[in-house]
């Protein structure tokens, strides 16, 4: 399913012996564009620290109870390792954080999730992974932070980034919400992070291989579509790009985008 980032903001986590906090954002890479990390909010509880948790530990978003379902225990989350919340994440944090819990690098292989396009939560298949792993190196994006940045198309700006769209069951970015009402008043359109050909986080900018023109009679996005298979493929089909589902191994219906 696909929702949005700011509107997951707020669900409650519950881990495996109780609530422990709600979503404030979430940490994505630059290269993939996919979740690597839910930034928790939790009160009083581990004041100080910056909790995150890794999709791996992510059973699902539930839209109708406003939570998370979270594979961990608190004891667990809480004897993890510890990030300050005023430092960036490092790799040496990272291999920590991953060691503890025992998952795959996703930065050991080629694909999304290290050797896999996608989530492998069967542990027998983790040895496998880290075979002849390739390592890249990830550079951490917070959704917050991003949301704000200029979009410049090959002609000139176009807007501005209003939020992100995540879908749930491979925590990759799909898409884009950009704001476009200093061109075209009231009109918000969708970008695929595919489409994008660099982002300057200096410049607090990101440029999209497509003209002005060819975003502004793209298909509107607005709070009351409905996000589902016919849009997106419309949406592709107007930019000449092949959808992303059709490397996934079946079709899946999509729900409203929440």
């Amino acid at each position: 399913m696909l929702y949005k980032a700011k509107a997951l903001k707020g669900y409650k986590l519950d881990s495996l012996d109780g609530e422990m906090g709600h979503v404030n954002e979430f940490y994505f890479d630059d290269q993939y564009w996919a979740v690597r990390y839910l930034v928790a909010d939790t009160g009083d509880w581990l004041t100080g620290r910056l909790v995150l948790i890794s999709p791996y530990a992510l059973i699902g978003v539930i839209g109708e109870q406003q939570q998370i379902a979270i594979d961990l225990t608190k004891k667990q989350i809480e004897d993890s390792p510890s990030l300050d919340s005023d430092k960036p994440v490092s790799r040496q944090f990272e291999e920590a954080y991953y060691g503890y819990y025992q998952w795959p690098l996703y930065w050991g292989g080629p694909f999304m999730w290290g050797s896999y396009p996608g989530i492998v939560r069967d542990s027998e298949l983790w040895r496998d992974s880290a075979q002849g792993a390739k390592l890249w190196d990830p550079h951490l994006r917070s959704t917050h932070d991003v949301s704000g940045h200029h979009v410049q198309a090959t002609d000139g700006e176009i807007g501005h980034v209003e939020d992100f769209v995540i879908d749930d069951e491979t925590w990759a970015i799909r898409y884009l919400i950009i704001d476009t009402k200093n061109w075209w008043p009231g009109k918000r359109v969708l970008l695929s992070p595919k489409w994008i050909d660099q982002v300057s986080w200096e410049k607090s900018k990101v440029f999209v291989n497509h003209t002005r023109e060819m975003i502004k009679q793209s298909p509107e996005y607005t709070e009351e579509s409905l996000m589902n298979r016919d849009y997106e493929a419309k949406l592709h089909q107007h930019y000449n790009h092949q959808g992303y589902w059709a490397d996934e191994p079946a079709p899946r219906e999509l729900s409203p985008l929440k």
